[in-house]
């Protein structure tokens, strides 16, 4: 069964489009990674929020292990207002078997 993500980071106001940057650089290279189903980027006011799903835990260990967030990380040191909150999340599906579950 896929693992989804849900991970939100708080840039510091005036380095938003920094940070932006940052993280569109490396979404190609999450996308290529192996049970890589979903990892796309949200925001509102003042908060990023990924949305991802991955084919199994495994598959989202590689990935938090992997050479891309690897590359992200030390350049997003100073830009952030708080630490990242990373939610690792079962599917639970309810209703409609398409609208009740997150699918790539």
């Amino acid at each position: 069964m896929s693992v989804v993500v849900v991970a939100t980071l708080w840039p510091v106001p005036e380095r938003r489009a920094e940070v932006l940057d940052i993280l569109r650089e490396a979404i190609p290279e999450v996308h290529a990674e192996d049970g890589c189903e979903l990892y796309a980027l949200n925001e509102n006011d003042d908060r990023l929020v990924y949305v991802e799903q991955w084919s199994s835990a495994a598959a989202l260990q590689t990935h938090s292990r992997g050479e891309a967030l690897a590359k992200v990380n030390p350049k997003l040191d100073g830009l952030l207002a708080r630490s990242t909150d990373v939610q690792v999340l079962r599917p639970v599906p309810a209703g409609d078997p398409v609208k009740g579950v997150v699918r790539a």
